[in-house]
């Protein structure tokens, strides 16, 4: 079989009349990856309790043959009982695809083909595989299919050239970066043959999950949106405060009582509001930022404007490209050594794949992640049940979610969850916790 060529180019492979930059590239190589290197993403999958084949049907909106025996396996751990797929879902004429999971018919009672399906996206800056802790647990649920897929442009899936609207008004641009991502997602659902879903998203997967459910909410059982970000409002002062080197004045909304009773709250009264706000204030006096400093973020927030994205770094690292990767995952300290560099390793090859969606997040979000059109001006009309999940410890606020609760409670089911021991990456910091609130709400519906 012919070696894969690189499917982003090298610095330096230019001819000599490229000059300095060319001359430089050749001591600093640009880091790069092949799209048709499985393998370690396979590895990663391998720990998850699967075992992975390749497709055993050229329509993937077939199920798989039952006993997957004509099927090639790919990657197995030492327990695997549950066969899931790799799949390149095509989408359009033009060669792109979305690179997705599939496990299907491993849990049935009387149906031959599972009632319902779930269907989970990503975070930004990651892909399917960081779900490796929680695909077995999920797959348990009896008459569900599980699928998860990577976004169009971002993790394994193709990376077509994204052309940012940046030029034009800030609506323009919104909307051109959300229908890029909605409309890939609604053709997978219909090249896969799936009616309706339980769409689950994580972070900018919540995001993007909540947008395709208020437009298509007829394809949708439930919404679940884990640490979704882009609810609240930017305080006003918010881009004057970052320039400025200090991070916004936190205003914590207190619980409303209308949230049902899945965890429990502290009382957040306005005196305790205001204590917080005027100790932060102290401190912030005290802290004063350096000149450097203000220097550095307002460059960084010069750079998200113009749509450079955490990958450019990362690609532009060349060498120690893997290291700033070992450094971000190896803070992961609930995973084992082994799941560690696992993680690390695809982590680093989805982020040097050449650049594509990437860099529409400075389409949709503000520096400092607040979106440019707040969800918490959107999801007020939403129509399906919708679910939030956050990480006790979690950066993203989990009173979004309540605002969003209070809006729609009454008009459809809704409910909140806070994982303990977690943060942002909940399902993968406490998967027994989260697999159980998410299998509870599958569930609910079966």
């Amino acid at each position: 079989m012919a070696k894969p060529e690189p499917v982003f180019p090298v610095w330096g492979s230019g001819s000599s009349s490229q000059g300095a930059f060319s001359l430089f590239s050749r001591f600093w190589p640009r880091a790069a990856a092949t799209k048709d290197d499985h393998q370690i993403e396979l590895a990663l999958l391998a720990d998850s309790g699967l075992k992975v084949v390749s497709p055993s049907t050229s329509d993937p909106s077939q199920p798989p043959l039952t006993n997957h025996e004509s099927a090639t396996t790919l990657a197995t751990s030492a327990s695997s009982d549950v066969v899931a797929e790799l799949l390149d879902v095509d989408i359009d004429s033009e060669g792109n695809y979305i690179h997705t999971l599939a496990i299907r018919n491993n849990k049935q009672t009387s149906n031959a083909k599972a009632r319902h399906s779930l269907v989970i996206t990503h975070g930004y800056f990651t892909g399917l595989g960081f779900f490796f802790r929680n695909y077995h647990e999920l797959s348990q649920v009896p008459d569900w299919d599980i699928y998860s897929i990577d976004w169009l442009g971002m993790g394994r899936s193709s990376r077509p050239k994204y052309v940012s609207k940046r030029g034009e008004s800030e609506d323009a641009r919104v909307a051109h970066a959300e229908s890029f991502f909605v409309e890939s997602l609604e053709e997978w659902r219909e090249r896969m043959g799936i009616e309706r879903m339980t769409l689950c998203g994580h972070s900018f997967g919540g995001y993007m999950s909540a947008l395709y459910a208020l437009k298509y909410p007829e394809r949708v059982e439930k919404l679940v949106l884990v640490s979704p970000i882009g609810i609240p409002k930017a305080p006003p002062d918010f881009e004057d405060r970052l320039r400025q080197g200090h991070g916004p004045a936190r205003r914590r909304i207190p619980p409303s009582s209308s949230c049902t009773p899945e965890y429990e709250s502290a009382e957040i009264t306005d005196a305790a509001v205001k204590a917080e706000e005027a100790s932060e204030a102290a401190a912030n006096k005290l802290n004063e930022p350096s000149r450097a400093r203000r220097l550095m973020i307002g460059m960084a927030m010069n750079l998200w404007e113009r749509n450079f994205a955490p990958q450019w770094v990362v690609r532009t690292a060349g060498p120690l490209s893997r290291r700033l990767i070992d450094w971000y995952i190896g803070r992961f300290e609930w995973l084992s050594e082994t799941q560690r560099t696992a993680l690390s390793a695809y982590a680093h090859q989805i982020s040097v794949l050449p650049g594509s969606s990437e860099s529409a997040l400075g389409d949709i979000l503000r520096p400092g992640a607040f979106a440019r059109r707040p969800l918490i001006d959107r999801l007020g009309s939403i129509t399906v049940p919708t679910v939030f999940m956050y990480g006790a410890n979690d950066w993203v606020d989990f009173t979004g979610g309540e605002q969003v609760i209070r809006r729609i409670a009454g008009r459809v089911s809704t409910n909140l969850y806070r994982i303990s021991q977690a943060g942002h990456n909940l399902h993968l910091e406490n998967p027994a916790e989260f697999n159980n609130a998410l299998a509870a709400e599958m569930r609910a519906i079966s």
